[in-house]
């Protein structure tokens, strides 16, 4: 019996994942088809950590993943469900938010109604207890290039479809079409309501150095909303 093609999700941090895995659910109904993965968390680790962890997951998994498992979605390396489903056919999908903006909705997130005190958010915590700013959050190490620290070992050309957030609407129905079996119903999305509906103010100047420093995803992000494939 050959196994249905595994869709691999990957919920870049705010970028409307958490609507989508609704989406998915309805798609993918039948018990144990559809997978979320939030165990993993990768940038709460340091980057050898995760790299480590990510790889250690994909070999204990290899020959484990169920026939019946068509959609897999969450925060995880890639990687780890590119050596964990072997020769079976993949499909890889993800989505992309302009770098500046999606990190202070990251930062907002992280710093709000939260108490500090899960164990498995090792960073998170350490942003409470220190008082990061959100623009030591922006500049710090820590989330430096997020698109691409997600990507260690994947090439972003190996996916078969990348959605931009701020089209999510429309580029949904194009993600339904070709994987989902027709039309998608959007979910509501997870909104601040202290975030406005002009969006997080962010200074010219602090924006600029923000873009420089996340160069890389920057570039990432303007080539795929300007051709929309790698």
């Amino acid at each position: 019996m050959t196994s249905a093609p595994l869709l691999i999700s990957l919920h870049m941090p705010k970028t409307a994942g958490t609507s989508l895995a609704q989406t998915l659910r309805v798609a993918f109904p039948d018990p144990g088809a559809c997978q979320t993965e939030y165990v993993d968390q990768p940038m709460q680790y340091s980057r050898w950590c995760r790299r480590l962890r990510a790889l250690r997951a994909g070999l204990a998994g290899r020959g484990a993943l169920p026939d019946n498992l068509t959609c897999v979605h969450g925060h995880f390396l890639p990687v780890k469900f590119r050596i964990a489903a072997g020769a079976r056919a993949v499909r890889y999908v993800t989505w992309l938010r302009e770098p500046v903006d999606r990190l202070a909705s990251h930062y907002h997130y992280w710093v709000r109604d939260y108490d500090g005190l899960d164990p498995r958010q090792p960073l998170r915590n350490r942003v409470l207890r220190e008082r990061w700013s959100f623009e030591r959050f922006a500049l710090g190490a820590e989330l430096r290039d997020l698109y691409h620290e997600y990507l260690w070992r994947f090439d972003p050309a190996g996916f078969d479809f990348i959605g931009i957030t701020e089209r999510y609407d429309e580029d949904l129905q194009q993600m339904a079409r070709r994987f989902l079996g027709g039309t998608a119903v959007p979910a509501s999305a997870l909104v601040n309501p202290l975030r406005g509906e002009s969006g997080y103010a962010i200074s010219p100047g602090l924006r600029r150095r923000i873009e420089a420093y996340h160069a890389r995803d920057v570039a990432l992000y303007r080539r795929v909303l300007a051709g929309r494939r790698l």
